[in-house]
């Protein structure tokens, strides 16, 4: 069995999602976010996910994690600050040696739904029959939840390229 964690990154709130993988077979671990205060500085916010996801990650001991990549929006100030939030919660899970996967949005809704363009509620439909214990406590731990099915469902053909990438 091995524990994967998806992680939905965000800098004002950042879900995650714990399930359990065993062949075809999940189950439901935990879900929740970690939040940053809006008032405090870039830095500060960037520290306050850090901390509270690697509380996250330590208090359920996952064996992998994944997480969504940035897509790119309109507002560039907005892309970035993303892609700083998304480079934290990278290296929570890899300064405690676990191997992180990423997946664009359009990979985890395929994964998870069928479609590549699914809508919101299709995606929460689907984590809730997957994973029928899940409590999906917010809009982003059912995002982080849909990573780490996504990632249960691609990690066989992961493990083996970084297998053969090493002889």
């Amino acid at each position: 069995m091995v524990r994967i964690i998806g992680i939905d990154p965000g800098l004002r709130n950042t879900g995650w999602g714990v399930i359990a993988s065993e062949g075809q077979r999940l189950s439901y671990v935990a879900d929740g976010s970690v939040h940053s205060d809006a008032d405090a500085p870039l830095a500060e916010r960037l520290l306050q996910i850090h901390s509270q996801l690697v509380a996250v990650i330590r208090a359920h001991e996952p064996d992998e994690a994944a997480v969504e990549e940035t897509f790119v929006n309109t507002d560039a100030r907005a892309t970035l600050k993303l892609g700083q939030a998304r480079g934290v919660v990278m290296l929570a899970p890899a300064m405690l040696s676990i191997p992180v996967s990423e997946y664009a949005p359009n990979t985890i809704k395929k994964s998870v739904v069928g479609a590549g363009h699914a809508e919101k509620d299709q995606v929460k439909h689907m984590v809730k029959l997957l994973l029928p214990r899940a409590q999906l406590n917010s809009a982003d731990s059912v995002d982080a939840l849909a990573i780490a099915i996504c990632h249960a469902h691609h990690r066989t053909g992961q493990t083996l390229a970084r297998l053969l990438a090493r002889s």
